[in-house]
């Protein structure tokens, strides 16, 4: 019985995208979901779903018998999605796979070459690119760094640090990495967010942080917010920092920051060119229930579905043509 037992058993290769393969041995009354149960186990991957070489969805209490699996058929363990990530100035590419690994491709001098970290990149759950390096977090919350060292693609000096991390945001030259303790630790180029020495003691309980092109706004948990990086860019909010209270939420475009506040209205600082002065509507900011950036101007949602916009109108900020389409908007 034994020997008829092997002689009907089937061996099937399992690949992830990465380009890993398995083989295993099952049994044509198995369940198609305890194939892929066994095909988890045996790459050591979270779950995911089966397909067949012709992209069919294996699934269910069919048996492989019944899937028409037959002796040397290549089967696809998709994990997630394929995500892709880039900056707008960046010349590099990375792509998490759907089983956790990373690829890169593009200019190797800007993060397009990870082959030195490689073996590194596995369960990988997010990736940030800034201008010319990347940073990946795992997940078992530490972060991988790569690319251009001016960029932020060397992470060594605060490594240790690194530990628990939630989150982390890319500016155009630095990054930062929010800790499960609320504590934010950050690194690339000092002036353009990479050195967050200044204000270390203020990044308690951070709730949230947002980057423009060269400065970080992180939100607190009492409602306050601290900022830091280049002053033009919003990396100094001194002279609104006595509004910033009871802060709902922040927004970013390339040069500015806004906030929304408890109240529905908002505070603006940084380039004013670039959405940082918001003073020719600030008596149109009121019941403000959600604001989205653009590189260079911002518009908020109101709460009667009016929308106000402000900032270089290149980029958007003036939306007089369409005024009296935007009513009764829902999002933006």
């Amino acid at each position: 019985m034994q020997d008829t037992e092997e002689r009907m058993s089937v061996q099937l290769g399992i690949t992830l995208l990465s380009g890993k393969c398995v083989y295993i041995e099952a049994n044509p009354e198995d369940s198609l979901d305890l194939l892929r149960q066994q095909a988890q186990i045996a790459l050591g991957v979270g779950r995911g779903s089966l397909q067949s070489p012709g992209g069919e969805d294996l699934r269910g209490s069919r048996t492989v018998e019944q899937a028409g699996l037959r002796m040397g058929d290549m089967l696809a363990l998709h994990i997630r999605q394929v995500q892709v990530f880039s900056s707008k100035l960046s010349s590099a590419f990375a792509a998490i796979l759907g089983d956790g690994f990373a690829v890169t491709w593009g200019d190797s001098r800007y993060g397009g070459d990870s082959s030195a970290i490689q073996g590194q990149l596995r369960n990988v759950q997010h990736i940030q690119a800034s201008r010319g390096a990347f940073a990946a977090l795992l997940g078992d919350g530490f972060v991988v760094t790569w690319g251009d060292s001016g960029s932020g693609g060397d992470s060594s000096a605060v490594q240790g640090q690194l530990r628990n991390v939630q989150h982390i945001q890319a500016a155009d030259q630095a990054f930062d990495a929010n800790l499960g303790d609320g504590s934010v630790v950050t690194w690339g180029f000092p002036g353009n967010g990479g050195d967050s020495s200044a204000v270390q003691g203020q990044l308690r309980n951070v709730q949230h942080i947002q980057a423009s092109w060269k400065a970080f706004a992180a939100l607190i948990g009492d409602g306050s917010v601290v900022t830091w990086g280049h002053p033009e860019c919003g990396g100094d909010s001194s002279a609104v920092q006595g509004q910033l209270r009871n802060v709902q939420h922040i927004q970013a475009s390339a040069e500015a920051f806004a906030a929304i506040l408890g109240d529905g209205s908002v505070v603006t600082w940084g380039d004013s060119r670039f959405g940082g002065d918001s003073s020719a509507v600030q008596d149109q900011l009121r019941t403000v229930q959600l604001i989205q950036a653009s590189a260079g101007a911002f518009a908020a949602l109101r709460g009667d579905g009016s929308v106000v916009t402000w900032g270089d109108s290149r980029y958007g900020g003036d939306s007089s043509a369409v005024q009296d389409q935007l009513r009764n908007m829902q999002h933006i």
